[in-house]
Protein backbone atom coordinates (compact mmCIF):
# COMPACT_ATOMS: atom_id res chain seq x y z
CA UNK A 1 0.00 0.00 0.00
CA UNK A 2 1.43 3.61 -1.23
CA UNK A 3 1.00 6.09 2.09
CA UNK A 4 1.82 9.31 1.51
CA UNK A 5 2.28 11.67 4.90
CA UNK A 6 3.74 15.36 5.34
CA UNK A 7 7.25 15.32 7.01
CA UNK A 8 6.90 17.30 10.28
CA UNK A 9 10.33 18.26 9.41
CA UNK A 10 10.60 19.41 6.29
CA UNK A 11 7.10 20.26 5.03
CA UNK A 12 7.14 18.01 1.92
CA UNK A 13 5.20 15.51 1.05
CA UNK A 14 6.53 11.77 1.69
CA UNK A 15 5.88 8.23 0.32
CA UNK A 16 6.63 4.61 1.46
CA UNK A 17 4.72 1.35 0.22
CA UNK A 18 4.29 -0.86 3.08
CA UNK A 19 3.05 -4.16 3.23
CA UNK A 20 -0.03 -3.26 5.08
CA UNK A 21 -3.45 -4.36 4.56
CA UNK A 22 -6.64 -2.36 4.61
CA UNK A 23 -7.53 -4.49 7.69
CA UNK A 24 -4.35 -3.60 9.51
CA UNK A 25 -5.00 0.01 9.03
CA UNK A 26 -8.75 -0.08 9.93
CA UNK A 27 -7.50 -1.73 13.40
CA UNK A 28 -4.93 0.74 13.92
CA UNK A 29 -7.53 3.81 12.71
CA UNK A 30 -9.99 1.88 15.48
CA UNK A 31 -6.92 2.04 18.44
CA UNK A 32 -5.44 -0.74 18.34
CA UNK A 33 -1.40 -0.23 19.07
CA UNK A 34 0.80 -0.24 15.84
CA UNK A 35 3.29 -2.60 17.16
CA UNK A 36 0.64 -5.02 18.02
CA UNK A 37 -1.66 -4.85 14.68
CA UNK A 38 1.53 -4.03 12.30
CA UNK A 39 4.47 -6.80 13.63
CA UNK A 40 5.29 -7.43 10.03
CA UNK A 41 6.48 -3.48 9.57
CA UNK A 42 10.26 -2.27 10.96
CA UNK A 43 10.00 0.13 13.61
CA UNK A 44 11.05 3.17 11.01
CA UNK A 45 8.32 1.71 8.88
CA UNK A 46 5.81 1.91 11.65
CA UNK A 47 7.77 5.90 12.52
CA UNK A 48 6.72 7.07 9.30
CA UNK A 49 3.21 5.47 9.42
CA UNK A 50 2.57 7.70 12.82
CA UNK A 51 4.98 10.73 12.44
CA UNK A 52 5.72 10.86 8.41
CA UNK A 53 9.46 11.14 9.37
CA UNK A 54 11.55 8.87 6.93
CA UNK A 55 14.14 6.93 7.97
CA UNK A 56 16.90 9.05 6.41
CA UNK A 57 15.18 12.37 8.09
CA UNK A 58 15.41 10.93 11.43
CA UNK A 59 19.23 9.88 10.28
CA UNK A 60 20.15 12.90 9.48
CA UNK A 61 17.95 15.11 12.41
CA UNK A 62 18.16 12.69 15.15
CA UNK A 63 21.18 10.84 14.48
CA UNK A 64 18.79 7.64 15.02
CA UNK A 65 19.77 4.41 13.60
CA UNK A 66 17.59 3.32 10.24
Amino acid sequence: MLVAKVSPITGGLNTMNLPLTPEQVEAWRAGALIQDIMPNLSAPQREFLVSGITPEEAQRVFGAEE
